[in-house]
């Protein structure tokens, strides 16, 4: 992590000070730290801070809590366990969900004061041993003996999308500069670099990049530094949010033979991991009607597309866990955390729902994403092309993950996975306004005319697992059309 610079921590210090009373989002102490009291503290700041809109929420002390004079304290949280325990870990244990909070040691001449930095809330109220707390001026109070405020807070964190929360306060136009790859959102938007600072701030300004400080200055927002970040770990709050790429050897997590976490942003970093994860990635040699050629495991336009989907899909609000790629002898993985907001079965057809529509519109706009529900189209197209099985769409509690495979002969497939690609195969044609048939499924699989009866012990597992209908049928059982299970209310579409 970097650390906040000491100029900074005291200028923050000094700024608090100036409020005219306690705050809501801001409570100073001399020198009493009861482990509980602080613990409720984080609570009811942290709810405080989100109802008011304010990214973070300040406990101090060394300052007088009248005059707001700095006074220095004796209090030192690296030496105040409790029990066996530090008191960083003993709190952190007992919050609800899990937050970010920060001691800082401020130094302001002889006086010595503690900052403790706690992130408002998001997503649910904080809860310390199972209680929420809020302030209510400067007392801390229960929040459940206050319903409108607690309908206030919840009003709040239903309206506060995690990209335009604050990666980074108070920062100098050089700062800025300094931390965000701002030639390369120029140049994913074809557009000359503007003469001029000013004229470079205003633009990510007004792509929601950063923001006006009202201190002063900028604040960079997360969508900002999560997509043109020089290096993620300059933003505390961010840093796990990086990709990871894990290629293991053969076809367990055994033994580990890379892994690179992403230091970038994701726009400006997009291309880099590409190529990285690509350069990883055996080639298949394929014999075409006159010649051979070689051509990578996986297609390049199925990797980028889901790659995009990982990082733009992911629910940002998760903690702890970050997009993660990995490479197997056998099969490709992607995982994001986060459960999809359509069902798996409906990831082709259905316009993909997103949690993080602002970062979404702008890597669309970087032409980094296909637009709106056309990606996954072609990650089957591409696997059919190229006649690999079947990508898996799967979903478990915090995840979602696509699996691509390598390529098999189908005599080599399992009976899932032959369902799985024929259900999918059914879909693309249905988006493509056309049924499918044993012929085109046959194609699908590259065999002849004489495997057709195979094809139609397919279509039959298919039909028997509820995941396609026959919607014609005819004399030649090869001449039957069908269509996904959740096509009856539509029709075909013509």
């Amino acid at each position: 992590m970097t650390e906040l610079s000491s100029a900074y921590l005291l200028g923050l210090v000094r700024e608090l000070c100036k409020l005219p009373t306690e705050t809501e989002w801001v409570e100073f102490k001399h020198n009493k730290a009861v482990p509980d009291d602080i613990g409720e503290y984080i609570s009811a700041l942290a709810n405080a801070a989100a109802i008011l809109g304010k990214p973070q929420g300040y406990l101090v002390w060394g300052i007088d809590d009248t005059t707001h004079e700095i006074l220095g304290t004796t209090f030192d949280p690296s030496t105040s366990p409790v029990g066996n325990e530090e008191l960083e870990s003993w709190l952190l244990q007992r919050l609800a969900p899990k937050l970010n909070f920060r001691f800082h040691r401020v130094v302001d001449g002889e006086h010595t004061v503690i900052l403790l930095e706690i992130d408002a809330a998001f997503k649910h109220p904080v809860q310390f041993q199972h209680l929420e707390y809020v302030r209510i001026g400067s007392a801390k109070k229960k929040l459940k003996d206050f319903q409108e405020r607690e309908r206030a807070l919840w009003r709040a964190l239903d309206r506060i999308p995690f990209e335009t929360q604050l990666a980074l306060e108070h920062q100098t136009g050089a700062d800025v500069l300094r931390l965000l790859d701002y030639p390369a959102y120029f140049s994913l938007l074809e557009r000359p670099l503007p003469d001029g600072h000013k004229a470079i701030l205003d633009a990510l300004q007004q792509d929601g990049l950063i923001a006006p400080c009202p201190a002063g200055g900028h604040d960079i927002t997360h969508m900002g530094a999560l997509l043109f970040a020089h290096k993620l770990e300059a933003f505390p709050k961010l840093k796990r949010k990086a990709v990871r790429v894990i290629q293991y050897k053969g076809k367990n997590k055994i033994e580990t033979l890379k892994e690179q976490v992403g230091g970038r942003g994701y726009a400006a970093g997009f291309e880099g991991l590409i190529s990285y994860i690509t350069a990883l990635i055996p080639s298949n040699e394929v014999v075409g009607a006159a010649l051979r050629k070689t051509v990578p495991m996986y297609p390049e336009l199925a990797i980028r597309e889901l790659v995009a989907n990982a990082l733009i899909h992911q629910d940002l609000f998760e903690t702890g866990t970050s997009p993660l790629i990995e490479l197997f002898e056998d099969r490709m993985e992607i995982t994001n955390p986060g459960e999809p907001l359509v069902s798996v079965q409906r990831f082709l057809d259905t316009p993909p729902k997103s949690r993080n529509e602002a970062l979404a519109s702008l890597m669309r706009r970087f032409r980094i994403c296909e637009e709106r529900g056309s990606g996954i189209d072609k990650v089957v197209y591409q696997t059919e092309f190229y006649q690999l099985p079947a990508p898996l769409f799967e979903t478990g509690p915090g995840f979602t993950r696509t699996v691509l495979f390598a390529h098999q002969d189908m005599d080599a497939m399992s009976k899932e996975d032959r369902v799985r690609a024929c259900y999918l195969h059914a879909c693309l044609q249905y988006v493509q306004r056309q049924s499918m048939t044993n012929k085109s499924l046959r194609e699908r699989f590259g065999l002849d005319e004489s495997k057709g009866a195979q094809i139609t012990r397919i279509l039959n597992a298919t039909q028997t697992a509820g995941l396609i209908l026959k919607v014609s049928s005819s004399e030649s059982r090869r001449d039957s059309s069908y269509l996904p299970f959740w096509s009856t209310s539509q029709g075909l579409k013509s």
